[in-house]
């Protein structure tokens, strides 16, 4: 039932939307700078190890959009590179706000996430995310990890794995900014 519903929430983004398009601002091509950086399929493999999920990925958020860069999905969960949430019923929108890490081991025991929108609406148990920030300061959007069991990570060193990888994202970012490979976005 959550995967049908979670196919219907789905939108596929086009490779290339026309100019006027609200895809056409530079989303497009965000998601090709981090497709450009090689390192970024080690980068999920690593953090679905790490933290043992399925599922990792790189997202591009802004206040209007949640676009995946780039997925690792072990679990079946459908989503794929190009693909568009709406942003409201993300956890990646909340770290955009405040631009600190989210851990949640087990949904159902958290005090704060058990009752909240978006596990129930996308059906995942396991959760961690952290910011991706350009030298500037400017936010990304997010590295995360998540699967629809419990995940023990508290007491693991995949919050400050997940830290690093972010941090290595938004330096790979600017750098290949500054060498020409990418238009600023």
């Amino acid at each position: 039932m959550q995967r049908t519903l979670f196919r219907y929430i789905l939108c596929v983004v086009e490779q290339s939307p026309p100019q006027g398009s609200p895809l056409h601002d530079n989303h497009c091509e965000d998601v090709a700078a981090i497709q450009q950086l090689a390192a970024i399929p080690s980068i999920l493999e690593v953090v679905c190890r790490a933290t043992g999920m399925g599922f990792a990925a790189v997202a591009r958020v802004t206040d209007t959009r949640w676009i995946a860069c780039a997925v690792r999905d072990e679990i079946d969960f459908g989503l794929e590179q190009g693909s568009e949430l709406d942003v409201r019923t993300t956890i990646c929108d909340e770290i955009r706000g405040h631009r600190e890490a989210i851990m949640i081991e087990n949904v159902a025991e958290d005090p704060i996430y058990r009752t909240h929108d978006t596990p129930r609406l996308y059906g995942f148990q396991s959760y961690i995310s952290v910011p991706i920030l350009r030298g500037d300061g400017d936010f990304f959007g997010t590295l995360f990890a998540m699967d629809f069991v419990p995940a023990k990570l508290a007491n693991s060193s995949a919050a400050t794995a997940l830290g690093l990888f972010a941090e290595l994202i938004g330096l790979l970012l600017d750098a290949a900014r500054t060498a020409g490979a990418t238009p600023p976005g």
